[in-house]
């Protein structure tokens, strides 16, 4: 997981097309996306260049498709935060969170019963 790359956010914007969905090809992420096609290009060229993505031709398309799943990129991104921001300690960013935002009855009681599996194992 250590060789995932820094994505920028519009980055993730395409990563996030071709997790919904892929492999695809560059008019078929920029019909998804709706942005200029050269931006679009640009973008798939440096996840291609940081190894995120990997494509293939299949007669005049480029077909893109990545090289990590959705959850490896968000455990990567975590962790990073949580080292950079929170010297690697998740009490104290739990504690931020759980303060900084009202929480409905709902969504207390779900981080309840994450709390309990996680005690048992």
């Amino acid at each position: 997981m250590s060789n995932i790359p820094r994505i920028s956010e519009s980055e993730w914007e395409v990563m996030k097309t071709l997790w919904r969905k892929s492999p695809l090809s560059s008019n078929e992420i920029i019909d998804q996306l709706g942005w200029h096609r050269q931006t679009v290009r640009t973008f798939l060229g440096r996840l291609v260049k940081k190894e995120a993505l990997t494509f293939r031709r299949e007669g005049r398309n480029y077909m893109y498709e990545p090289t990590f799943s959705e959850e490896e990129c968000q455990k990567a991104i975590s962790k990073s935060f949580l080292d950079r921001i929170f010297g690697g300690s998740l009490k104290p960013m739990l504690t931020h969170l759980v303060e900084e935002d009202s929480l409905s009855t709902e969504e207390i009681n779900e981080l309840q019963k994450i709390l309990k599996q996680k005690r048992k194992s």
